[in-house]
């Protein structure tokens, strides 16, 4: 027989309670609400800010959840509307149906979670996976430093990647212009245009060149290092073919792959969120296009005169133009750049005419804390107007192979805008080639 003492009684007792108040705990009913709570406490001694928060350390661009549904790019702090975090990502638009924020509040490293709004954007092009905003309210008398992303609100931290919350503090804007490249892939090797473009970005007022780069060439890699040394590129890692089946075509139609163009929409939404407390005015285009002013000698007084112009305005829309690299010219044949590989844009000043059933895509200088979503060749959602900048002010100078093949030299239009900047950029691309190439 079993003999029960008063303090064996009490200690069951106790254990009854406990067990009860961890179910009621984990049937709280706020879980179902917006904002849960969950509390994990920490050391209590001071530390640097995020070295109590939980979690494994993201590593890379892109980071997978187990479900390899969700790719998480960057969290961003965005409290232009309410006090969110908007993580950049990419999502299977039907599959992910529920995500879950998990914030690590300082100075105690407490956990709340917050159920997140998935918000995928409307140009997937068809493919079945697209770039996607995951914004989760964040709790009150919080400032988190850290954030996981997660399909419930129950799990083991310890066990989730944490991502530490960009853009927590406004800075002043040490740059007037960032261009956003993406996505370098191919094995790119188009060495002596790109070393034009960045030249020529630089003189019309470019401070910092963004580059999320797949793969080049070792020629390429040698170059972006020099300007990642000088201090003008920036290169983000973007292996997206890790993790999903890539086409270089824009519509699914074309190539029935997972995701369009290498990811390329979700790479220029988180490199205008990356800079958006960096850069005064971000640039999308590609690196094989250049916003040439024709009324302005760069891209600060254009711009100041643009804004006079158009108040309210925070998107500014530039037309493309192909200067087919198929027509040249015999100026500025330059022997010592005959051995790199790539095209000498200074040869190629003839554009093809404007087609009366075609439209020219446009691409964008845009004010980054009015933008919430960007497409390519326009924004989705941003707090202000967007406007078309007359031909006369600027164009795209966009050298590549023709999309009028079969006009004659004839019929195209010798334009040599590009002309007026021919001795700068000769001596600034000349001391690069000597310091990479030669």
């Amino acid at each position: 027989m079993i003999h029960w003492g008063k303090k064996h009684i009490c200690v069951i007792v106790c254990i009854l309670i406990f067990a009860s108040s961890l179910i009621c705990s984990w049937y709280d009913p706020q879980l179902q609400d917006n904002i849960t709570r969950k509390i994990f406490p920490q050391a209590t001694t001071a530390s640097p800010a995020g070295q109590l928060c939980r979690g494994k350390p993201a590593q890379n661009a892109i980071t997978a959840l187990n479900d390899n549904r969700t790719f998480i790019i960057a969290p961003y702090f965005d409290d232009r509307e309410s006090k969110v975090t908007r993580v950049i990502g990419i999502v299977h638009h039907e599959d992910v149906k529920q995500l879950y924020c998990w914030f690590c509040c300082q100075p105690d490293g407490k956990i709340y979670v917050s159920k997140a709004e998935i918000d995928v954007h409307s140009d997937r092009f068809g493919f079945p996976y697209g770039a996607a905003d995951i914004v989760c309210v964040e709790p009150e008398n919080c400032d988190p430093t850290h954030v996981s992303i997660h399909h419930s609100p129950h799990g083991n931290i310890d066990q989730l990647p944490s991502f530490e919350i960009k853009n927590r503090k406004a800075e002043t804007f040490p740059v007037d212009f960032t261009v956003c490249i993406s996505t370098m892939f191919g094995n790119y090797n188009n060495v002596l245009q790109f070393i034009q473009s960045i030249e020529m970005y630089k003189i019309l007022g470019v401070q910092k060149v963004v580059i999320y780069k797949n793969n080049c060439s070792h020629l390429m890699e040698k170059v972006l290092k020099f300007y990642m040394e000088e201090g003008t590129v920036e290169v983000i890692p973007w292996p997206i073919n890790s993790y999903l089946k890539v086409s270089s075509k824009w519509h699914f139609s074309m190539d029935a792959k997972d995701i369009g163009y290498y990811g390329q929409i979700t790479a220029l939404n988180d490199c205008i969120y990356r800079n958006m407390q960096r850069s005064k005015f971000v640039v999308l285009n590609d690196a094989d296009e250049i916003i040439l002013p024709r009324k302005h000698p760069d891209w600060k007084t254009m711009m100041h005169s643009l804004q006079e112009q158009n108040p309210g305005a925070v998107v500014f829309l530039f037309e493309n133009h192909i200067f087919p690299e198929t027509v040249s010219t015999h100026v500025f044949n330059i022997s010592s750049w005959n051995t790199v590989p790539g095209v000498n844009i200074l040869q190629h000043v003839h554009r093809e005419p404007d087609r009366k059933e075609v439209f020219n895509p446009r691409k964008m200088i845009i004010d980054p804390r009015k933008v919430i979503q960007t497409s390519v060749h326009s924004v989705l959602r941003a707090y202000g107007n967007s406007v078309n900048v007359p031909m006369d002010v600027a164009l795209i100078y966009h050298c590549r192979v023709p999309l009028q093949g079969n006009l004659p030299r004839e019929s195209l239009i010798k334009d040599t805008t590009l002309w007026r900047y021919n001795s700068s950029l000769i001596m600034n691309v000349n001391k690069v080639l000597n310091q990479t190439v030669s």
